[in-house]
């Protein structure tokens, strides 16, 4: 319980203290938010990309898996939108697109050390292109999907793999300066996160709490489907188990609010859905910890 407490707690308090700078100072994040997709996320991808370390070959699996969680998600949560007469638009894409980002590559960090980095990166980048291209392409058909590759996180996923694959080197100078840059993600995320969550009233709290049991709970069945038939080492499939439980991406208030996709209800589900993983992440953490002996 101590080492579960570890992990969450730093992730947790650096929410909590943009939550409470947000509630005191209402900083408009929306410059700092552009600067972290533009730059930080970008350069910590290409960090840990272009490492001789990253050997592109042993995640192919986990990539695909993440890929099969992401959009299987998606479709359990369809019926469940039809069921309950919800508007699929506003239901579906934040049980598919997870906090992969401000939530899963600070896990991976605090639960299983720089090891596990790259592996997170794989889902995070798995899960942001298809939000990219999917998610946007759900929400409005007339989005250009070659619009994609003027991504900057996309721009550094490929100049990274290549990378990786060439075996080219960057001098040292540029590699700790890329590095340093990128050490400015992870932080930033997390106070974001809980600054926007000051934003977030519970006037549709039924399809919330809806969100925040569904979100979880498709993730996993999705894993579980798949499991008898993947071959991955103890930590991929530990950093694969945590992906499929994250809560909703923030992003989806953020894409809801640009297209005025029932905003509000979308705000609800992801409030609720990352004060649902409180319990959740340590559930998973016990029984990933509890796998591997730790």
């Amino acid at each position: 319980m101590q080492q579960i407490f570890s992990i969450i707690f730093p992730i947790f308090a650096i929410v909590l203290v943009g939550y409470l700078y947000g509630r005191r100072h209402a900083p408009d994040m929306a410059a700092a938010n552009q600067i972290n997709l533009d730059i930080f996320v970008p350069a910590l991808i290409f960090h840990v990309l272009s490492q001789k370390s990253f050997a592109l070959g042993t995640y192919q699996e986990l990539a695909i898996a993440g890929l099969v969680v992401v959009l299987g998600s998606g479709l359990l949560a369809w019926v469940v939108a039809r069921l309950l007469n919800y508007q699929a638009k506003t239901f579906v894409p934040p049980m598919m697109f997870s906090n992969s980002g401000n939530m899963g590559l600070p896990l991976a960090l605090f639960a299983f050390g720089e090891a596990a980095l790259p592996a997170a990166v794989v889902l995070f980048i798995v899960e942001n292109t298809l939000h990219f291209s999917v998610g946007m392409k759900m929400l409005d058909h007339r989005t250009s999907l070659v619009g994609i590759l003027r991504i900057p996180m996309v721009l550094a996923t490929v100049v990274g793999i290549a990378f990786s694959l060439t075996g080219w080197v960057l001098p040292q100078v540029l590699s700790v300066s890329i590095e340093m840059v990128g050490q400015v993600a992870i932080p930033l995320m997390l106070f974001s996160l809980g600054v926007r969550l000051t934003g977030v009233d519970l006037k549709d709290w039924r399809i919330g709490v809806i969100g925040a049991l569904i979100c979880p709970a498709s993730g996993l069945v999705m894993l579980l489907l798949m499991s008898p038939f993947l071959d991955l080492p103890a930590l991929q499939y530990g950093q694969l188990l945590l992906f499929s439980v994250l809560p909703p991406a923030v992003l989806n208030f953020m894409v809801a609010e640009k297209y005025n996709q029932e905003p509000r209800k979308v705000a609800s589900i992801v409030m609720l859905g990352n004060l649902g993983s409180l319990l959740v992440i340590p559930l998973a953490l016990a029984y990933i910890l509890a796998q591997n002996g730790v």
